[in-house]
C-alpha cells in the first residue's frame, strides 16, 4: 500500500494544495527505501505493456479468489522436499513471482492515477456536507430555545378558552334536542296529510326518521308515548299501502306503482310486496269475472228472487242467454285483458328499473358489500316471482273463460255470431301466447269438439244447399267484372288486407287474418295505451264491386276503332291466301277482315261463372274464416272445402259430359271406363278422380229391393240432376254450348281461384297433413281444365252431319279419265256446314264470351272429324284412277283454302292425315308394305281400300291384304 501511495505522490502534481495529508506524511526513511527498491525493479524489468499483459494472464487464478488467501503458504507448499530442493529452480520461481508482482503493481498504479480526480471531488463534497451539518445543528438549538419560552408564556390562557368552548357545544346540543322533540310532537298531522295525498314514500321516510329520532331521545319521558303512536301510524301506512298495491291489478299507473314500490323498499319489504301483489291479482281475476257474469245474469233474470250473488261462477255461466252471450264474453275478455295488461306493464317497469330505488335518507357510506348482496337477492326473487306469475295468472284467466264457454251450447248460433265467438277466443289464445308463451290447451279443448260438431252440421247443410242450387241452376252467365277474383268478395276481405296475390300474378303470399297483422308487433304494444284486442273493428272497406258486363264494352270499343285495320294479321297468313288463289285475293282480304272482327270476341280472359260458382266462392271465404279462428280443426275444414269442389266438379261432368249420344260413325262414349278413337274419352287421371268422388261422396240409388243404409249414406250427397229448364239439345244453339261453356268454364275459374289459396291453406294445416292437400291439388284441382275436351269435343262431334257428307262422297266417281278443274260438290256442302257452325258459334259468343281455349278445342276437333271423314270417303272408292287421285287432292286443297278463311286455327290439325293417305296411292308395291306397317292410325277398311285401288298385282295385293289382317288381329288382342 505504501508503494502505491508513493507512486501516486510521485506521479501526481507537485503543488502542495493538491496533495492530501496522507501524502505529506508518507515520506519516511522506510518509504524512501521502498522507492529505491521499486526503481531498481523497474530497471530490472523494463516497461513493456505487451509483456506485462502476458504476465498478468499467467498469474494463477487462486490469487484472485478469497481475501483470506495466504500466498506465502501457497508458494511454500509448492516447494519439494529439502533433499530435493534445487536452488536454481527456486531462483527462477522467485524471479517469476517478482515479475508478476511488478506487473500487478504497475496495473494498480495506473488505475489509481485514472481515478484520482474523482477521488478529489468526492473528498470536497464530504467537506461541504460537514459544514452544512454544523449550521443545521445551530438552527435546531435556537428553535428549541424559543419553543421553550412560548410554552411557559401561553398554557394557562389556552386551557380557559377550551373549557368555555366545550360548555358552549353542550348547550347547542341541548337546544337541538329540544327543537327535535318539538318537531316530533307535530309529525302526526303531517303524516296524515301525506297519506291523503298518496305520497307513501315520503310518509314512510318521515315516519322512519321520527322513529329513529324517538329511539335517540328515549331517555326523555315525553318521547315514550310518541314512540307507541308512531308504531300505530306505521301499521296504518302499511295497510293503505297494501290497498294501493291492489289498485294496480286493474288499472296500472306508472307513477302510482313507482311510489308503492319505493315505499315498500323503504320498509325493506320488497319480497313481501311481490307476494301480496300476486295474491291481489288472483283475487282481481276472480272478482272481475264474477262481477261481469253476475251482472248479465241479473240483467236478463228480471224480477226473479234467486240470489245469484251466492252462486258459484260455474253455475252462473249456465244462466247466460243466447242474446247476452256475446256481449258478456266481450266484456269478460276486455276486463281480463286489462288485468293481464297491468301485469305486463309491471314486468316492463321492473325490467326498465332494474336498479333498486335509492331512498333519499340513504347516506353515501351505507352502501356496503352486504347491502349489495341483499339488493341482488331481492332483484332475483322479484324476477323469478314475476316470471312464474305469468303462467299462474294466465291459467286463472283461461279457467274463467273456459268455464264460460262450456256453460252454453253454441250449436244454435248463427254463422256470423259463431265465427265472432271463435274469433274472440282465438284472439284470447293469441294474447295468452304472447303473454306467457302458453299454448292454451284448456281453451283449445273447450272449443274444439263443440266447434267441430257445429261445423259438420253447418257443412252438411251447405253441401245439401249446393245440391239444390245445382239442380235449379240455369247456367246463365253471372255478370261480374272482367278482372273479377275471389278476393273481390266480402268473405275474402281479410285475405285482401293480408296481401295474398291473385291468380296468375306470381306466387301467393302466406296470408293471415287482419288481426294477425296486429300480433306481429304485439297486442301489448298496440293496445298498451288504450283499447283492447277484443274491440270489434269497423270494416271501412267499400262494398263488393263485382257486377259488370264481363268486359263487352271494352271489346266493342276496340272493334269499332279497328274494324278496317288488319295490321295485326300475320303477313304469312295473308301471303298464303294470295299464293293459293290469286284470283280470290280480294275475297281473301275481306275474309281476313271479317275473321278479325269476329276474333275480337274471343280474345282476352273473361271471368265466366254462374251463380252457383259465386256461392261456392263465398262458402270458400267463410270456410277460410273458420280456418283462421278454428286452427285445431283447420284440416277438417279444408277437407270440407275439397268436398265442395269435388261435388261441383262431379256435377259439371254429369250435366255436360254424359248426355252426349253416340252414332255408328262417331262413337262418343263418355261414361267412366269407356273410350273412343276420336279423343272424346277421359284421361286416366280425371277418370280416377271422378271414380273417387263417386265412391266417397255421391249417394247412388241402391239396387231394386234393397233398403238404403242411413248410417252409410250420412256423409254422402245425393246424385246431382240437371234442371229440366236447361236445354242441351238443338243444332241451332250448338247443343246448349252456351250453358256448357258457363258450367265448364266456371269450374275452371273455380279451380284457378282454389289454386291461388293453396299457399294459405298449407300454412294453416299441420305439416303431417300437407301431402293430402298437395295430392288433392295435383289430382283434382289441376284436372278440372281437362273436362273441357270431352265436353266441347262431344259438342263438336254433333254440330255437323258428317254422315250426309259421307253419303255424298260415296256418289263420287274416282275412276275418271280426265283431270278435273272443278272440285266435287260435297266440298261445298261441307264448307257450308262449317260456315253455319261458325255463325252459330258467333251467336253463342254474343250470349256468353267463348274463351280462346274453348274456341280452339271446338275448331280443332271439328276439323279432325272432317279430315277423318275425308279419309273414310276416299276409302269407300272401289276403283280409283290417277285422275281420281288428282280430284281427291283438289277437293282437299279447296277445303283447306276455304277453311283458312273461317278459322284462326294454325296449323290445320291432322292435315297430314289426309295428305299422307292420298299420296299413298302413288307408292310402289315394296314401299306400300313398309308404309302400311308404319301407319297404324288408319283402320283395316281404309288400308284394304288403299291396297285394292293402288296395287294391280294380284299376288302382291293378296300378300298386303294378309298383312293388314294380321295387324288387325294383333290390334284386337
Amino acid at each position: 500500500m505504501k508503494r502505491i501511495k508513493t507512486l501516486i505522490t510521485r506521479q501526481g502534481s507537485g503543488s502542495r494544495e493538491d496533495r492530501s495529508p496522507t501524502e505529506e506524511t508518507a515520506t519516511t526513511p522506510e518509504s524512501m527505501k521502498s522507492i529505491e527498491h521499486t526503481l531498481k525493479e523497474e530497471r530490472e524489468f523494463p516497461n513493456d505493456p505487451m509483456k506485462d499483459a502476458e504476465v498478468l494472464e499467467s498469474i494463477e487464478k487462486v490469487y484472485f479468489g478469497d481475501e483470506t488467501f495466504d500466498s506465502n503458504l501457497h508458494e511454500l507448499n509448492k516447494l519439494p522436499e529439502l533433499d530435493q530442493l534445487d536452488l536454481n529452480k527456486v531462483g527462477q520461481d522467485r524471479d517469476l513471482l517478482r515479475r508478476q508482482l511488478n506487473s500487478v503493481s504497475k496495473k494498480v498504479s495506473d488505475l489509481v492515477l485514472e481515478n484520482h480526480s474523482a477521488y478529489s471531488k468526492e473528498l470536497h463534497r464530504v467537506t461541504n456536507l460537514q459544514a452544512s451539518l454544523q449550521t443545521a445543528n445551530i438552527i435546531c438549538s435556537n428553535g428549541r430555545r424559543q419553543l421553550e419560552m412560548a410554552k411557559q408564556g401561553f398554557t394557562v390562557a389556552s386551557l380557559s378558552i377550551l373549557a368555555n368552548h366545550k360548555k358552549r357545544l353542550q348547550l347547542l346540543s341541548l337546544l337541538k334536542s329540544l327543537h327535535t322533540i318539538k318537531t316530533l310532537q307535530r309529525t302526526d298531522i303531517r303524516l296524515r296529510e301525506m297519506m291523503e295525498e298518496e305520497n307513501y314514500p315520503e310518509a314512510i321516510q318521515l315516519c322512519l326518521e321520527c322513529q329513529k329520532a324517538a329511539s335517540t331521545f328515549r331517555h326523555y319521558r315525553c318521547i315514550s308515548e310518541l314512540s307507541s303512536k308512531l308504531q300505530d301510524t306505521m301499521e296504518m301506512i302499511e295497510e293503505q299501502l297494501d290497498q294501493a298495491l291492489a289498485k294496480t291489478c286493474s288499472n296500472f299507473d306508472i307513477e302510482h306503482y313507482e311510489k308503492v314500490q319505493t315505499a315498500y323498499q323503504l320498509l325493506g319489504k320488497t319480497q313481501t310486496a311481490m307476494d301480496q301483489l300476486h295474491m291481489h291479482y288472483t283475487s282481481a281475476i276472480h272478482n272481475t269475472a264474477f262481477t261481469i257474469v253476475v251482472g248479465y245474469v241479473e240483467l236478463v233474470s228480471g224480477s226473479q228472487d234467486t240470489n245469484f250473488q251466492k252462486m258459484h261462477y260455474r253455475d252462473l255461466c249456465t244462466h247466460i242467454t243466447t242474446d247476452t252471450y256475446i256481449p258478456c264474453l266481450v266484456d269478460l275478455c276486455k276486463a281480463l285483458w286489462e288485468v293481464m295488461k297491468s301485469y305486463h306493464k309491471i314486468i316492463e317497469w321492473h325490467e326498465t328499473n332494474d336498479e333498486p330505488i335509492s331512498p333519499t335518507l340513504q347516506e353515501s357510506d351505507v352502501a356496503s358489500d352486504l347491502g349489495n348482496v341483499e339488493a341482488q337477492l331481492n332483484k332475483k326473487y322479484i324476477k323469478q316471482k314475476l316470471t312464474h306469475g305469468l303462467t299462474r295468472i294466465w291459467q286463472d284467466v283461461q279457467q274463467k273463460v273456459k268455464l264460460y264457454l262450456l256453460g252454453t251450447d253454441l250449436s244454435s248460433f248463427k254463422y256470423d255470431d259463431f265465427i265472432y265467438v271463435l274469433d274472440l277466443v282465438n284472439r284470447l289464445i293469441t294474447v295468452g301466447e304472447e303473454f306467457c308463451g302458453s299454448k292454451s290447451e284448456g281453451l283449445h279443448d273447450s272449443i274444439r269438439q263443440q266447434s267441430l260438431n257445429y261445423f259438420k252440421n253447418y257443412h252438411r247443410a251447405r253441401i245439401e244447399e249446393l245440391q239444390m242450387f245445382l239442380e235449379n241452376e240455369g247456367w246463365e252467365l253471372c255478370p261480374v267484372r272482367a278482372n273479377f277474383t275471389a278476393l273481390n268478395l266480402h268473405e275474402f276481405r281479410y285475405l285482401r288486407q293480408a296481401g295474398i296475390s291473385q291468380p296468375g300474378k306470381g306466387a301467393p303470399a302466406s296470408p293471415s287474418p287482419k288481426r294477425d297483422h296486429c300480433t306481429r308487433s304485439g297486442y301489448f304494444t298496440k293496445y298498451g295505451a288504450q283499447g283492447s284486442p277484443f274491440d270489434r273493428e269497423m270494416d271501412d272497406e267499400e262494398g263488393e264491386d263485382v257486377i259488370a258486363t264481363n268486359g263487352y264494352e271494352d271489346e266493342e270499343r276496340d272493334s269499332q276503332g279497328n274494324e278496317s285495320d288488319d295490321s295485326d294479321v300475320p303477313d304469312e297468313l295473308k301471303q298464303e291466301y294470295i299464293d293459293e288463289h290469286t284470283e280470290d285475293q280480294q275475297h281473301a282480304r275481306s275474309s281476313l277482315k271479317r275473321r278479325k272482327s269476329d276474333r275480337t270476341h274471343f280474345r282476352g280472359p273473361v271471368a265466366i261463372l254462374s251463380n252457383t260458382t259465386l256461392n261456392i266462392l263465398r262458402l270458400f271465404g267463410k270456410y277460410m274464416q273458420m280456418v283462421a279462428v278454428l286452427k285445431p280443426i283447420a284440416f277438417d275444414v279444408v277437407i270440407c272445402m275439397s268436398q265442395l269442389f269435388d261435388y261441383y266438379l262431379y256435377a259439371v261432368y254429369t250435366f255436360f259430359s254424359t248426355d252426349l249420344t253416340t252414332d255408328k260413325h262417331h262413337p262418343s262414349y263418355l261414361r267412366i271406363g269407356q273410350s273412343d278413337a276420336l279423343g272424346l274419352s277421359l284421361s286416366n287421371k280425371i277418370r280416377t278422380t271422378l271414380q273417387r268422388i263417386n265412391d266417397n261422396l255421391i249417394n247412388n240409388e241402391p239396387p231394386a229391393g234393397m233398403m238404403p243404409n242411413p248410417m252409410e249414406n250420412k256423409e254422402k250427397v245425393g246424385f246431382p240432376h240437371i234442371s229440366p229448364m236447361v236445354n242441351l239439345t238443338g243444332m241451332d244453339k250448338l247443343h246448349g254450348l252456351a250453358e256448357r261453356v258457363v258450367g265448364t268454364e266456371s269450374l275452371v275459374f273455380l279451380a284457378e281461384q282454389f289454386q291461388s289459396l293453396q299457399s294459405h291453406l298449407e300454412g294453416v294445416i299441420p305439416a303431417s297433413k300437407k301431402p293430402f292437400l298437395q295430392q288433392f291439388y295435383s289430382q283434382t284441382v289441376s284436372v278440372a281444365s281437362e273436362l273441357r275436351r270431352p265436353v266441347y269435343r262431344g259438342v263438336a262431334s254433333r254440330c255437323i252431319d258428317f254422315e250426309k257428307i259421307l253419303q255424298l262422297m260415296f256418289t263420287v266417281k274416282w275412276d275418271i279419265k280426265d283431270i278435273m278443274s272443278q272440285h266435287s260438290a260435297y266440298v261445298d256442302v261441307l264448307l257450308q256446314e262449317f260456315q253455319i257452325f261458325s255463325n252459330r258459334l258467333t251467336d253463342v259468343n254474343r250470349r256468353v264470351p267463348v274463351p280462346t281455349e274453348v274456341y280452339t278445342i271446338l275448331w280443332e276437333h271439328i276439323i279432325r272429324l272432317a279430315n277423318r271423314t275425308f279419309v273414310e270417303g276416299y276409302a269407300s272408292a272401289r276403283k280409283c284412277s290417277n285422275e281420281g287421285r288428282a280430284l281427291m287432292q283438289l277437293d282437299f286443297q279447296q277445303f283447306l283454302l276455304k277453311l283458312e278463311t273461317l278459322t284462326e286455327i294454325r296449323p290445320i290439325p291432322d292435315k297430314e292425315y289426309v295428305e299422307t293417305y292420298v299420296k299413298a296411292y302413288y307408292l310402289s308395291e315394296a314401299d306400300m308394305e313398309s308404309w302400311i306397317k308404319e301407319h297404324r292410325e288408319y283402320s283395316s277398311k281404309q288400308l284394304t281400300s288403299l291396297i285394292n285401288c293402288a296395287i294391280n298385282n294380284k299376288k302382291a295385293r293378296q300378300r298386303l291384304l294378309a298383312s293388314v289382317e294380321d295387324m288387325e288381329r294383333a290390334r284386337v288382342r
